[in-house]
């Protein structure tokens, strides 16, 4: 029997954690396969994504295991899950209560309860530092389990209960992203799209994390290409440059003869008059 361990990429939690654990088994764990894990929080469920490569690894942060896959999972385990999340409905309620009952300045958001039973975290939003000690003490008496209360902000309460963006797809922060990208409304102005806020809002009411996407591919063509307002030399004479298409790689320009057209910047021969360009957009 092959007891070699090795590694694979598991996501994991209510926040779609992402971490490598140590697998100690005869056979290979497939993509999307259904696993008990154990971490330094307890015992999970957790989803496999690939196997630990080094290729992999150099996109991760953290490059130390996480822990380790315990088994993957079985008809108990899925019957254990059903009861935790009935369990968590009931706990969600319980500490909704206590929270009015003490009159703490906060919003419920979620409940995780570990799938080992090791800890239950509370997940809330507060505009102000909230002292949640006796409501642990209470939570604690109640549910005879460790109480974990972590403060979270609008982007991550997206990512805990949104469920579609404007695209018709999955929110990003809930399906693939791990890090909220820094957005500015001057990168929705580089890309030239529509500047009204309830169209580039997400569903946190903050900028859609996709306008960073392909910030820095507009941000590098725009670098090659002459400013609104230089005159170039192409074939076909001199033209004053009127509008960018950024994408395309090219310019809108008018001649002296009124005659309007668009120039790719690879027949853009010369820029004799070049007017100082705008600062980049900051982050």
């Amino acid at each position: 029997m092959n007891n070699e361990v090795t590694g694979y990429i598991v996501r994991y939690g209510v926040t779609r954690l992402i971490a490598e654990f140590t697998w100690k088994g005869a056979a290979e764990l497939n993509r999307n396969a259904a696993v008990i894990i154990k971490s330094e929080r307890g015992h999970e469920w957790g989803e496999v994504l690939s196997p630990a490569t080094e290729r992999v690894r150099s996109f991760m942060k953290e490059t130390t295991s996480a822990g380790r896959i315990v088994r993957l999972v079985t008809d108990d385990d899925y019957r254990q899950r059903d009861q935790s999340r009935h369990e968590e409905r009931a706990e969600f309620l319980g500490c909704q209560e206590l929270v009015n009952e003490h009159k703490l300045q906060m919003q419920l958001v979620d409940v995780e309860h570990l799938f080992g039973g090791e800890r239950v975290i509370f997940y809330y939003l507060a505009e102000k530092r909230v002292d949640f000690r006796e409501l642990v003490k209470s939570l604690a008496r109640k549910y005879r389990s460790r109480i974990e209360m972590r403060q979270i902000g609008v982007r991550d309460e997206a990512k805990l209960l949104a469920d579609f963006g404007d695209c018709g797809k999955p929110v990003c922060c809930g399906s693939h992203l791990t890090e909220m990208p820094p957005v500015s409304m001057k990168m929705a102005k580089l890309q030239k799209t529509s500047l009204d806020p309830n169209k580039l809002s997400g569903r946190c009411g903050r900028l859609k994390c996709c306008l960073r996407y392909e910030y820095d591919t507009y941000k590098s063509y725009k670098k090659d290409l002459p400013p609104i307002g230089s005159t170039i030399i192409t074939k076909q004479g001199e033209a004053k440059v009127t509008n960018q298409e950024i994408l395309s790689e090219c310019v809108q320009v008018i001649y002296a003869d009124s005659k309007k057209t668009i120039v790719h910047r690879k027949d853009i021969l010369e820029v004799i008059k070049k007017k100082k360009s705008e600062s980049p957009p900051s982050e």
